[in-house]
């Protein structure tokens, strides 16, 4: 079986691509020039957006995620995976390049949360304190599954859009290896 390949998608280098090839994944940067152009074809099981990408001062990555939503709903309803994290900045439309319906509401702070799943995303965050999480906001709406609230405020939500599966959370931790490791481990699919 071929190594499984993640796209992240970001302005430069950091080090969630070393996390992420520590946990067995290959990852290659995709920046916002290569995610906004129609030529670009890269192959990849799942897609992450870091946080931060709503926020002007980390990243441009924003209004290219806008102008290819087209392209990611492709890829997520061919079977691809997608983890998405805080856009930390105080935009409430920041995610509305999605394929389904999610509004956010910026406010960064420690955060006691609960996971509602009692299956595999509910080790997500395996060895954090879950009364001490740091969350940069909660969903107010949304389409999908809350996998983990805050005081009753969704801070992760899962959807899934055909084949594939969008995972969208605030939470500011590096999710566990053994989850990112399967989350990333689907076929892959051209994006």
């Amino acid at each position: 079986m071929s190594t499984p390949r993640a796209g992240l998608l970001w302005d430069q280098p950091q080090v969630l691509s070393r996390f992420i090839e520590d946990c067995g994944v290959n990852c290659e940067l995709v920046t916002p020039q290569l995610v906004a152009t129609p030529f670009f074809r890269g192959s990849f099981s799942t897609l992450v957006v870091p946080t931060g990408f709503g926020n002007r001062e980390y990243s441009h990555l924003l209004p290219a995620l806008r102008a290819s939503s087209g392209r990611i709903r492709r890829f997520v309803e061919g079977g691809g995976s997608l983890i998405v994290f805080g856009a930390a900045a105080d935009r409430p439309d920041a995610y509305d390049w999605l394929p389904f319906q999610l509004t956010y509401h910026h406010q960064y702070g420690e955060q006691s949360v609960t996971f509602n799943d009692a299956g595999h995303w509910s080790t997500l965050f395996e060895g954090y304190d879950h009364d001490h999480l740091e969350c940069d906001g909660w969903f107010p709406t949304y389409e999908g599954m809350v996998i983990a609230s805050a005081h009753g405020n969704a801070v992760m939500v899962e959807a899934t859009i055909s084949r594939g599966t969008v995972l969208v959370t605030t939470i500011h931790e590096y999710p566990s290896r053994d989850i990112l490791a399967t989350f990333c481990s689907g076929e892959a699919t051209i994006f």
